[in-house]
């Protein structure tokens, strides 16, 4: 809970993951069409691979599976669709990474990170950590799932904007939408990987040339 609470500095805040752009272009609106543009990213984009990438980060870290781990920490990079969500993911990586050997430095973290060889990006800096310290996968996820719609939301709220009430009315009608994803998550192999969210990777893409922003992705 505390790793993945808007308080631990991994800077998630100043991300939106392109919700900026889809705001400024009229894609998200009010409430029901950036519930509707998350329930996408989560079931059909970066959610979904997300989770992916973390269970099978958290499996080959448990089983001390040096190859396994580092051939998913390179295709996790690899999978990112746009220059600014590899800056997000990888920026949030690396400074999880760095909290927690900090703080929460346990036999073996370092091996594990050393496995990977380079950048680590979030959701395989969050697996790594979390089999470190021997925390279930299920809970992980959920966690982690729900971390990451928090602060989608977050963006959303800012940009829009959206009140608290609505805020929360959204997240309320995305619990079960972060819950099933979760569970796809963990049974999905890697050859299940696949975004169909192209509007969304297209707003990563062209945050970067907005003239007015508030975020970096």
């Amino acid at each position: 809970m505390t790793w993945l609470s808007p308080s631990f500095p991994v800077g998630a805040f100043s991300y939106s993951s392109g919700i900026e752009w889809a705001v400024e272009a009229g894609d998200i609106v009010d409430a029901a069409s950036l519930r509707d543009w998350l329930g996408a990213m989560l079931t059909d984009g970066p959610g979904f691979c997300d989770g992916v990438f973390l269970a099978h980060t958290h499996r080959a870290a448990a089983s001390s599976d040096d190859v396994g781990l580092r051939e998913v920490s390179e295709l996790a990079a690899a999978f990112v669709p746009s220059r600014e969500r590899h800056l997000e993911t990888s920026a949030q990586g690396r400074a999880f990474i760095d909290i927690a050997r900090s703080a929460w430095n346990c036999e073996g973290l370092d091996r594990m990170v050393a496995c990977c060889e380079g950048g680590i990006v979030y959701p395989v800096a969050v697996g790594l950590v979390s089999a470190a310290h021997a925390i279930p996968l299920p809970l992980t996820m959920h966690a982690f799932l729900h971390a990451l719609t928090s602060n989608w939301i977050s963006a959303g709220a800012r940009l829009i904007p959206l009140g608290q009430t609505d805020s929360q009315r959204v997240l309320a009608s995305l619990e079960s939408v972060v819950a099933a994803t979760g569970v796809r998550a963990l049974q999905a192999s890697l050859d299940d990987l696949g975004s169909a969210t192209f509007r969304a990777d297209l707003a990563s893409m062209r945050h970067e040339t907005q003239y007015t922003r508030l975020f970096r992705s």
